[in-house]
């Protein structure tokens, strides 16, 4: 399936900076509740299925990409706002992330 640029550009991809991780026990797989900064007051939660490849400590502070604009999905008992983006195999799992320091909120195109 091929997109168009016009449907490429309803993606909204924000940076964003990851303030607090906590387990989530009831999940029948191990997961994260992940509390994104977007910059001017927007804090996001995120649920991840990234336990296996980063602590806590690796992701607090940790500048990410994440889609913005997806409808709340209820997992594993928690509400994720928004789907951080990351390249992965069935080994290895590598968030994705600016090269520097960029604002918080800044557009991914």
């Amino acid at each position: 399936m091929s997109l168009s640029i016009e449907e490429f550009g309803k993606i909204e991809m924000k940076v964003g900076k990851i303030i607090s991780v906590e387990d989530i026990p009831q999940a029948r797989n191990p997961m994260y509740k992940l509390m994104i900064d977007f910059g001017n007051g927007t804090v996001k939660q995120c649920v991840g299925g990234i336990k296996q490849f980063y602590t806590r400590e690796q992701l607090t502070g940790k500048l990410i990409v994440a889609v913005m604009n997806l409808k709340p999905k209820p997992v594993a008992g928690v509400v994720s706002e928004c789907m951080m983006l990351a390249a992965f195999d069935e080994v290895s799992l590598s968030l994705l992330g600016p090269d520097k320091e960029m604002p918080l909120g800044v557009k991914v195109a």
